[in-house]
Parts: C-alpha cells; structure tokens; sequence
C-alpha cells in the first residue's frame, strides 16, 4: 500500500498534469499561440495529428502551429473526461475533445469530435508534454449534424 506522501504526489501530478492540457487548450484557443504551445513541450516531443499533420520537436511544434490559424482560424478547445496514470517522472493520459470551430476553407462551422493520448514527463519539477497524439473521431459541419459518418 502506498504512502500518504506518495499518494498525496500522485494526485498533485494529475492535478498540475490537468493545468497543463487546460494551459495547452487555451494557448489553441488564443489562435494558435505557438510559442506558448511549444512551451509545454519538452525539446525533443512529438505533436501528432495524424491526418491533420505531425510535427517532432519543439521547434516543429512552434512552427506548425504558426500555420494552424491558417486551416481553423476559429476553434474552442472542449477537452474532458481524463484518465491521466502517474508513474515518478512519467505519465501518461487519454482525454475526449469535443470542438467547436470555422474551417477556413469556405468558412465553413464545423464540429470536431476527437481522442487524445498523451505522454508526459516532469523536467526540472514541471510537467511538459512528451508526446500529444490525437486521433479525430468525427468532423461534421453544423449544416450536417451529428448523423455524418465518422472521420476517416
């Protein structure tokens, strides 16, 4: 059975691990601010899209999301539901993201329904992002509801 002191750290870890993913949600919702997105990211991380782009490393990171704003000049970052392991220095999570936001292409409003799997590590006390990987589930237009068939 664990300690009071090491439970006590594990639940400050989810708890700063939490502020980060908020801190990076609100960094996208600030038009992409890419300096401050790369900031929560170790030097050596991975940013990972799938369809929608990967980038490796943090000067990567900053210079792909220099041109998000470009593809979603509007989008609110709704990130929930988190099941966040720790593990010392390490940690890993799985979290839902539901978003709101305008495709540039025909201004169009879109929904955008996805699953993120992030690992993270604590540099010098605080935690950054290893690696963000997230996997679109569904994007539809406002128009089309929820009945489009799922993202592919």
């Amino acid at each position: 059975m664990k300690t009071i002191e090491e439970r006590l750290a594990a639940l400050e870890a989810i708890e700063e691990i939490r502020r980060l993913k908020a801190r990076y949600a609100a960094a996208c919702d600030a038009n992409y601010d890419a300096d401050a997105i790369a900031a929560l990211f170790t030097e050596d991380a991975v940013w990972d899209g799938g369809a929608l782009g990967k980038a490796e490393g943090r000067e990567a990171i900053r210079a792909f999301f220099r041109g998000a704003p470009k593809y979603f000049p509007f989008a609110i970052h709704h990130v929930m539901n988190p099941i966040i392991e720790v593990d010392g220095d390490r940690a890993s999570a799985q979290w839902y993201l539901l978003q709101p936001a305008t495709m540039a292409r025909g201004n169009q409003a879109v929904w955008l329904a996805a699953t993120y799997h992030d690992d993270y590590v604590r540099v010098g006390g605080e935690w950054k992002f290893k690696r963000l990987s997230v996997t679109p589930r569904f994007l539809t237009t406002y128009e089309e509801g929820w009945a489009r068939k799922p993202f592919v």
